[in-house]
């Protein structure tokens, strides 16, 4: 099934970028192009596009503000936002995945990088965690933004012992065949895990699942290192 593109970036020539390079792979397209926020939420709520490229600072309503209110749109689920930035640790990437983001990625990322990140988030398959995640996580996520309230253990009492566990090191970053050589258990096994635990957390997708292992307490971000 051909991956529906919106992008949104303030910059002409990186759209025109992205639009050639996306539109070679036979299996996806784009579909409309917005050079701010508030164009990218109209032209998403028009085209339902499978992903929208994401950049965050654009003039007037930014791709913070544009993220939240496609996230928070019903007639939107099935769109995933993957935000682009230059800055791979930076504020406004930890409140994007707050507000509803699939992933993220560098603007220096490489071409193969990002066409393999665009398939994995329109599937809602990983989060995205090039280089920085674990960082990113450690900086932001785990401080409430004012008015935001943090999930506590007793959110996570629907999980069964092995969603906690799968969950867990999802949040590590870790893939679903690496977590099954763990385990020892199918890789269809994994995921089924994951996405039981997603429908009982309510979490849109796989970046939200890890949002909330932190946020929770599941996963201490300080930790590191193989448990």
């Amino acid at each position: 099934m051909t991956i529906r593109v919106l992008l949104a970036d303030d910059q002409a020539l990186l759209r025109a970028t992205f639009r050639i390079l996306i539109d070679s792979c036979d299996d996806m397209e784009v579909v409309a192009e917005a050079a701010d926020g508030r164009e990218a939420v109209a032209l998403t709520r028009e085209h339902r596009p499978g992903l929208v490229l994401m950049d965050i600072r654009m003039p007037g309503t930014d791709g913070l503000a544009a993220t939240s209110a496609i996230c928070a749109d019903p007639d939107l689920a099935d769109t995933r936002v993957l935000i682009l930035t230059t800055f791979e640790i930076d504020e406004y990437v930890a409140q994007a995945l707050r507000a509803g983001a699939s992933g993220f990625l560098g603007k220096d990322v490489t071409a193969d990088a990002l066409l393999d990140g665009i398939r994995t988030v329109a599937r809602g398959d990983s989060l995205l965690s090039p280089l920085a995640t674990r960082a990113l996580i450690t900086r932001f996520l785990t401080t409430p933004a004012r008015g935001h309230r943090l999930p506590g253990s007793d959110d996570l009492t629907g999980l069964t012992a092995r969603e906690r566990e799968v969950m867990a090191w999802v949040a590590e970053g870790h893939s679903n065949e690496e977590i099954a050589e763990k385990l020892y258990v199918s890789p269809l096994t994994v995921r089924t895990h994951v996405h039981r635990a997603m429908t009982k957390l309510g979490a849109r997708d796989r970046a939200q699942l890890v949002v909330m292992a932190y946020q929770s307490g599941l996963v201490q971000a300080a930790q590191g290192g193989e448990r």
